[in-house]
């Protein structure tokens, strides 16, 4: 069954989802946006690496299980031949990093394999005003927007800093065209927790038509593929709706959800 809401889905925004949806979406828009653009592009599933330096407790990446713990420790030589072997005389602690991985999508031209589109859906971790996560990915988006490619950004988070822009109005959600023959103007669809989400152009080079995603089909498609209206309702969406968009959300939510 599609997603019950009428655009976004807010459950979709939590943390035990987030990921899993994250990834499901852009995978199935590659395919969605492949069989748009042969022969002349290919569309492929690239990662950004987010690299953290752990503090003494360990951080777990939001909505991914927690893996279990490798083993540790020393494991003494087996008794028998073999030079002795001695104590090291100090101890030292050294970094542990946890490296966090993000999907995006780059259309390519077949011939000379030039990154022609990129597409990014946001994570929480791009809109944290402070974080490193943010810091690392607003430089891959000024070098995107310094090139020759065009850039397609989805923002399908409530919470968080919006991506730097001029005359930027206020919005829930957005979604950004920047292309690169146009710039610094941009299209932009500003989007609240009511509205549908549109069907948007995916600019490529001419001779070529411009693609299209339908980003509200395409989240029905993964809300139903995926199950979640098994998963997704047992707490509130993240950050919390207010009074009002809790009492408009209620009619839309699942007979047996919280």
């Amino acid at each position: 069954m599609p997603s019950p809401f009428p655009g976004m889905n807010p459950y979709l925004e939590r943390d035990i989802a987030w990921h899993d949806f994250h990834e499901r979406f852009l995978i199935v828009g590659a395919g969605v946006l492949g069989a748009q653009v042969r022969p002349h592009y290919v569309v492929r599933v690239d990662d950004h690496h987010f690299v953290h330096e752990l503090p003494d407790e360990p951080r777990q990446a939001a909505g991914r299980a927690d893996p279990s713990p490798l083993p540790t420790g020393h494991t003494p030589a087996p008794p028998g031949g073999g030079a002795a072997v001695l104590d090291a005389p100090a101890q030292v602690r050294v970094p542990v990093i946890d490296v966090v991985r993000e999907s995006y999508l780059e259309i390519l031209d077949r011939h000379s394999r030039e990154v022609v589109t990129v597409v990014e859906l946001l994570s929480p971790s791009n809109k944290r005003r402070r974080g490193a996560d943010r810091a690392q990915y607003l430089v891959m988006r000024s070098r995107v927007l310094a090139s020759a490619s065009h850039l397609v950004e989805i923002d399908l988070l409530r919470g968080g800093e919006p991506m730097p822009g001029e005359d930027l109005p206020r919005c829930t959600y957005s979604v950004l065209v920047s292309r690169s023959e146009d710039r610094p103007a941009a299209d932009y669809w500003p989007l609240g927790l009511a509205d549908r989400l549109p069907v948007i152009p995916i600019p490529l080079r001419p001779p070529h038509s411009e693609a299209s995603l339908d980003l509200q089909g395409l989240l029905d498609r993964v809300y139903d593929e995926a199950g979640y209206e098994y998963d997704i309702y047992d707490g509130p969406p993240t950050p919390p709706l207010t009074a009002e968009e809790a009492a408009w959300a209620r009619p839309f939510l699942p007979a047996d959800a919280e």
